[in-house]
């Protein structure tokens, strides 16, 4: 049998791509379906389990092939439901995804990098600088680490409805492989979600958007935080080369190709900085002219060490909201959500690592796991 390294994960692979390489190997492309029903439908791993498949062919695939998806090292659920995860992808690299359960659906936020190569102010992801990008096999193993340890509660046999590229990462820097992993979410044969169930979140790579409006029109939501380019330059930098009034137009464009409302804009609101009733009037002059279709959330800033931004009280994110509302634009303030596990973008898996590191200088110094557990 080869060794792991020298087998084909499966998980990554498109049904085009899966047909190939069954013909490859000598083999019906029909096969590709069953395959793909096993590995997403039901999250099996283990091509023994895979019973309309002929033993040769099984003991075949399990020569050459393998499905593996990342390892899950940690898994905190909070007091409100709210379930992070914090997943090794190998070689130190750590990423999250969080399970945010409602009555009437389920949202899963999954990451796309490790890290970011942005440095937006307000997110903590962006303090831990970039490592690289995760494989089509990485960020749809997610997803299939979800259906697998979280109860299904929704049919058909599912515990995802609704997937958001919002965890770790800028999603647009990572193209090929986001768009491959969505499509295999849309698949009839994987998860069969619908276009509108599975966002992309972007700060506003304008080509990627373009480009993603002709290859696969999903929901995308636009890190907006500001209306006017000076503070837009400061809290998400990205802007000085997409600025504001390019980045509208591009999502004019987008606009177009996608069901109704399926363009979200985020709002991250931060005390004292972009959240007086100025900036809700230039946000109203802003998105005043698309109010029609515009679904903006607001988002209270989620403190993490090292920032100088505190969140708005709950009577200042009231009052911003109601001068929006007023002006009819479709405005929605967003719960926050599992507090006590650092559910922020980055928070938990930084805590990881640096917990890691601690135990290698321990370890070094010939101490072991009982002096970190007392240090934590």
């Amino acid at each position: 049998m080869s060794s792991a390294s020298e087998r084909v994960n499966l998980l990554g692979l498109s049904p085009q791509q899966l047909r190939k390489w069954f013909a490859e190997i000598g083999e019906k492309p029909f096969r590709a379906t069953q395959v793909l029903k096993w590995v997403h439908q039901r999250q099996v791993d283990d091509f023994d389990q895979m019973t309309d498949l002929a033993k040769s062919l099984r003991e075949k695939l399990k020569q050459i092939a393998i499905v593996k998806a990342p390892e899950v090292v940690l898994d905190k659920t909070s007091k409100d439901g709210t379930r992070k995860f914090v997943i090794d992808i190998g070689a130190g690299g750590l990423v999250e995804m969080v399970y945010i359960p409602e009555p009437d659906r389920a949202t899963l936020c999954i990451s796309s990098q490790v890290g970011c190569p942005l440095t937006c102010t307000f997110c903590s992801t962006g303090r831990q600088g970039f490592n690289r990008n995760l494989t089509t096999a990485e960020i749809i193993g997610q997803l299939w680490l979800a259906e697998r340890l979280i109860e299904h509660k929704f049919p058909p046999n599912r515990s995802v409805t609704n997937i958001v590229f919002m965890g770790m990462g800028e999603p647009l820097l990572n193209y090929d492989a986001v768009v491959a992993a969505a499509a295999l979410m849309l698949d009839d044969n994987c998860y069969g979600l619908s276009r509108r169930r599975v966002t992309v979140s972007t700060s506003g790579i304008i080509p990627a958007i373009d480009r993603l409006a002709e290859d696969l029109p999903i929901s995308l939501a636009i890190s907006l935080h500001a209306a006017n380019d000076r503070l837009r330059d400061e809290i998400v930098p990205i802007n000085e080369k997409y600025p504001i009034d390019q980045l509208m137009a591009a999502c004019d464009r987008y606009a177009k190709v996608v069901p109704h409302g399926a363009i979200i804009y985020e709002y991250v609101m931060i005390n004292e900085v972009n959240d007086t009733p100025e900036h809700a009037e230039q946000l109203i002059r802003l998105l005043e002219p698309r109010k029609e279709a515009v679904k903006l959330n607001l988002i209270p800033f989620n403190p993490f060490p090292g920032s100088d931004y505190q969140r708005p009280s709950r009577n200042r994110i009231e009052r911003f909201r109601a001068q929006l509302k007023a002006a009819g634009i479709n405005t929605v303030p967003r719960k926050t959500r599992g507090d006590d596990i650092d559910a922020a973008c980055g928070q938990l898996a930084g805590k990881v690592i640096d917990r890691s590191r601690r135990q290698d200088r321990l370890a070094q110094m010939g101490l072991g796991q009982a002096v970190v557990e007392v240090m934590e």
